[in-house]
């Protein structure tokens, strides 16, 4: 049996997932006869294991419907307002000038116009001329956020917030108290709706990424299952654009393959899906096929780190521009970091694509820092591991681990360069070279301004 095939059936399984190693198995896997039932055999007796394991453990993920519009209705409804926005069409968008002039959140009756979020405000109102514009209020938006979330930790304590508008609930030690997790739901979001007055949806399912999937099914104020041996049914006949994590880019990319559905993307060879999208690719055949061994982070850690963000002017689609963005954030990470005379341990990068779906990446250094270019090199190689192609309009760069400089640190054998005996004895590591280097433009940088020197990478390009 192929080294491939123990690895798939080492790790945590469902039906679906075994049903997958079957299929290979059976097609693409040359072994002796008299060895075929003893495979079988060992498959079944993990699958049973993995599917008993996994379905002692269930996951909601709780999702508010139209958050901001929502939010927004409730507030003017409050202060007098007549019409309720959730009912006419109506979006929250903002200033165009100001870099917010797209759709942030729409109505039910919006969306039968076809305006989407994230499409520019002007569209929205070529389709619909009589659309009511409401600008977003977020700080109301952060206050209804820790409304529910109280509601939501006062049912369950293991809550797990994502945004400012959903959260996955580790709903195991309190199912006791319920008949049934669907029971459980239907009870959360009808009091949600009874003592805050919006509406949400709830996933429910064994694994997160299925549980986010589930919610994302038919709005508003509806509960879903999506447990890991409905996958087939419910989730596979559905357009792989519908697969949480899988951009714009990434479809076309899977069209290209012929790579329609869900079930197509389950069902595809992965080695060939990670050649054309990498670990991406890897990430979006095992969300397919129901594979999420992460759990419910109910853990608060303690806000230890220091990032920095921005929204860009212009959405970016290509490398240049976003290396660009990464290096400055990185300076400003790296010199916040030199500040506080503190070193990191974990780099991660954010994106938050033109479409508002965000996603994450971080590793762990071998060697904690501050230095610019260390930082900057780690976000950048994060940055093309996850990037799908999507035009950004955010990017973000987080240090985390962080520990003082004056804690001992091991030097990386790499950073003595290969020279002589002689040289090696006057030479510093590249690490303590990067320091002297940042140390002196930090001194210029606080004597004569942020301006007075910089890279020559970070000058504005010459107009012709």
């Amino acid at each position: 049996m192929s080294a491939n095939l123990f690895h798939a059936i080492s790790v945590p399984c469902n039906k679906i997932v075994t049903f997958y190693i079957l299929t290979v198995f059976l097609g693409k896997v040359k072994c002796r006869e008299d060895n075929l039932p003893t495979a079988l055999m060992r498959i079944e007796e993990l699958t049973r294991i993995c599917y008993t394991e996994t379905m002692n453990r269930i996951i909601m993920h709780i999702d508010v419907n139209s958050a901001y519009l929502s939010w927004s209705a409730i507030e003017k409804l409050h202060n007098g307002f007549t019409v309720d926005l959730r009912t006419i069409p109506a979006i929250i968008g903002g200033d165009m000038a100001k870099r917010h002039g797209v759709v942030l959140a729409k109505s039910i009756p919006a969306k039968a116009y076809g305006i989407v979020t994230g499409e520019s405000i002007v569209n929205a109102l070529r389709k619909c001329p009589n659309l009511i514009l409401e600008s977003p209020n977020h700080e109301l938006y952060h206050r209804r956020s820790r409304e529910l979330m109280t509601l939501l930790s006062d049912i369950c304590p293991d809550i797990e917030q994502v945004s400012v508008d959903e959260c996955y609930m580790d709903y195991t030690p309190v199912s006791n108290n319920y008949p049934s997790p669907e029971a459980a739901a239907e009870f959360i979001k009808e009091r949600v709706q009874k003592e805050l007055g919006f509406t949400v949806n709830i996933g429910i399912s064994d694994r997160k990424v299925l549980a986010k999937m589930a919610s994302d099914f038919k709005k508003p104020n509806l509960v879903h299952t999506l447990y890991s041996y409905e996958i087939q049914e419910k989730m596979w006949p559905l357009p792989v654009s519908s697969l949480f994590m899988c951009g714009h880019s990434s479809v076309e990319t899977l069209r290209k393959l012929e790579i329609i559905t869900i079930g197509d993307l389950a069902r595809s060879d992965r080695d060939i899906i990670a050649a054309h999208l990498k670990s991406h690719g890897i990430l979006l055949w095992e969300y397919a096929n129901g594979i999420d061994d992460s759990e419910v982070s109910t853990i608060q850690t303690e806000a230890k780190g220091i990032g920095n963000s921005i929204t860009l002017s212009q959405d970016a689609d290509d490398k240049e521009t976003v290396y660009r963005v990464l290096l400055s954030l990185a300076e400003s990470v790296s010199l916040r970091l030199r500040d506080a005379d503190q070193i990191a341990g974990m780099i991660s990068t954010e994106i938050k694509y033109h479409t508002f779906q965000k996603v994450t990446h971080q590793t762990t250094l071998v060697t904690p820092t501050n230095h610019t270019d260390t930082i900057y090199q780690t976000a950048r190689t994060l940055f093309d591991e996850i990037w799908d192609g999507t035009p950004i309009r955010l990017l973000g760069i987080r240090s985390s681990k962080l520990s003082s400089c004056e804690e001992p640190v091991q030097l990386n054998l790499f950073d003595l360069s290969d020279k002589t005996k002689e040289d090696k004895a006057n030479a510093l590591p590249s690490s303590q070279k990067q320091a002297k280097l940042d140390d002196a433009l930090d001194s210029i940088r606080k004597r004569y301004g942020a301006n007075a020197i910089m890279r020559g990478s970070l000058l504005p390009p010459k107009k012709d």
